[in-house]
Order: C-alpha cells, then structure tokens, then sequence
C-alpha cells in the first residue's frame, strides 16, 4: 500500500471526507481503519476543537498491520480511556479504538506535537 498523509483543519465535515478518502485511497472498504479515522479525528474536535491543524497519516501492507496516526498540536491534551455507561453522550471513541486496533498510544514529538496512533 502507497502511504497516505494529509494535513488539515480538522472540522466535523471533514470526518466523513476523510473516511471516504481512507477507502479511495486503498481502493476498498475496510470498515475498522475508517472506524479508526473517525474516532480519531472527533477527538480531536471534541477536546481541541474545530480548526485545529491535523496530520492523518497511515502506513503499512494492506495484508498485514497498517498503522494510523493523526499528529496535533497540544501536547498537553492525551486521550484517556473511559468506561462510558449506557447513559453517558460521550467517552466511547478510545474503547472502540481499543477493541478494533491490535494496539494503540501516544507519542510526544520533539516538536511539541503529539501523535495518537493504532494498528491494524
């Protein structure tokens, strides 16, 4: 697979834009890597909000691990997984990550950036 990378400000348009340029790109449907895409992205408008300079990059073989990682500029703001309820709006993204992803985490850049990344 040909890697892919954007860079944008991140908007709640852009979420479904991106999902449908993820299957573009690969040629494909694959449901849990735009899954993925998404989750990421919301959080990012969620808890930095919308406007926010993003990078979605995405590596690897189609038939083995691809790996996801969307990069931003808070470094101060890391994503915690919650338990939601069957009651609470919000809190599932980093729970649905961490079923459909092999593994995920954070990376800080020496640039003061961030990175939130999984694998397929």
């Amino acid at each position: 697979m040909r890697p892919f990378a954007v860079g944008l400000l991140v908007t709640a348009k852009a979420v479904p834009e991106l999902r449908l340029a993820v299957r573009e790109h690969l040629g494909r449907p694959c449901p849990e890597l735009q899954l993925c895409v998404s989750e990421l992205l919301t959080n990012v408008i969620t808890h930095l909000g919308e406007g926010t300079p993003v990078t979605l990059r995405i590596s690897g073989r189609a038939t083995r691990t691809l790996r996801v990682e969307l990069t931003d500029p808070d470094p101060r703001a890391w994503p915690v997984l919650r338990h939601a309820t069957g009651t609470d709006e919000s809190g599932r993204g980093l729970a649905l990550l961490e079923v459909v992803a092999l593994r995920w985490g954070v990376a800080q850049g020496d640039d003061g950036t961030k990175t939130v990344w999984c694998e397929l």
